[in-house]
């Protein structure tokens, strides 16, 4: 299977904190599947590293009130074009994260607290029809 998967999950340098959160099992996940690498705030025009940013509603804002909602829709819009473009059939994403987060996302107050809810990639994709996993959920993928 063809699975677009969060760049920070395979090392990529690419998180907020221009850190990555390689993911243990991402070597056995590969082995099984064909990976697509992304990082949607970067395709969305981010730079790395970048100011924290969290969900409030519909908006993505960075800890200093900056709203950065339109980079993350075009992150998002890119993560789906290309999905369709190279035939993925899920997504394995970060959790808790703006972008990639899928079932809940820290809650905009930049406390820690989670909330609900899924990041606006994951949101695009799952609304298109595209499982998303997170990170936690890889080990179902494989067999």
């Amino acid at each position: 299977m063809k699975l677009l998967i969060s760049a920070c999950l395979l090392g990529t340098c690419c998180r907020y904190d221009g850190a990555s959160k390689p993911h243990p099992l991402a070597a056995a996940l590969a082995a099984e599947h064909q990976l697509v690498p992304l990082c949607p705030e970067q395709l969305g025009g981010l730079a790395t590293p970048r100011m924290p940013a969290e969900r409030q509603g519909e908006r993505v804002v960075t800890r200093n009130g900056g709203d950065v909602t339109d980079a993350y829709r075009r992150g998002a819009e890119e993560a789906l074009r290309l999905c369709r473009l190279l035939g993925c059939e899920a997504a394995v994403f970060k959790e808790r994260s703006p972008s990639c987060g899928c079932g809940a996302v820290y809650d905009g107050t930049f406390s820690g607290v989670l909330t609900d809810g899924n990041g606006v990639t994951a949101a695009l994709l799952l609304a298109n029809g595209i499982p998303v996993y997170g990170e936690s959920r890889m080990e179902e993928l494989l067999k």
